[in-house]
């Protein structure tokens, strides 16, 4: 009988154990309107320049009304993040750059930042929980682009950011919650 208990709670006390990692926080950040990178890509490149207007971004669901994630910029904004103290020349600019700054007051864009990104905090949940090692995963993706527009109509479009996100974060504190006791105790006062 004695042994058939001491079995019991070692098989209890692994599946405790197994479980625990379930505890550990997990956060996750999402984009309501592209599912990958890609889609966003897809979606920014296929805007034509000179020709895509306001109402293809509202199809394509890249208007701010539609997209959470975007940056309405004005004219002076624009004018701020392109020349910026720069040494550029009209000459280096790109045309639908260069239209836009000559247009003046008619000229606006918007900077889309989307992305999909979990992170996970992993490995043994009592060794997380009293701060002895602490082990994040961190994966997903980061978009953004730069839109500008004249008179509703598309004269510039790029687009960059992170395709894969693969990050591990580990944290070991020998002292475990000791750890950050010792700086508390020798700041001066």
């Amino acid at each position: 009988m004695t042994r058939r208990v001491i079995g019991l709670l070692a098989t209890a006390s692994a599946l405790l154990l197994v479980g625990c990692a379930g505890l550990l926080p997990r956060a996750r950040t999402e984009s309501p309107t592209f599912q990958s990178f890609q889609d966003a890509r897809d979606a920014v490149e296929s805007l034509v320049p000179m020709q895509s207007t306001t109402d293809t971004l509202v199809r394509l669901k890249i208007d701010p009304a539609q997209q959470p994630n975007t940056v309405i910029l004005s004219y002076p904004d624009i004018v701020r993040r392109v020349v910026n103290g720069s040494v550029l020349t009209k000459a280096d600019l790109g045309p639908g750059i260069l239209m836009c700054i000559e247009a003046r007051d008619t000229c606006h864009g918007w900077e889309i930042n989307v992305s999909k990104v979990n992170k996970v905090r992993t490995g043994n949940f009592f060794a997380d929980f009293v701060n002895f090692k602490r082990r994040s995963e961190t994966t997903g993706w980061r978009f953004n682009a730069l839109i500008l527009l004249v008179d509703d109509v598309v004269v510039y479009r790029s687009w960059g950011g992170q395709p894969e996100i693969n990050e591990v974060d580990v944290q070991n504190n020998p002292l475990g919650p000791l750890q950050e006791i010792g700086p508390a105790v020798l700041a001066p006062k």
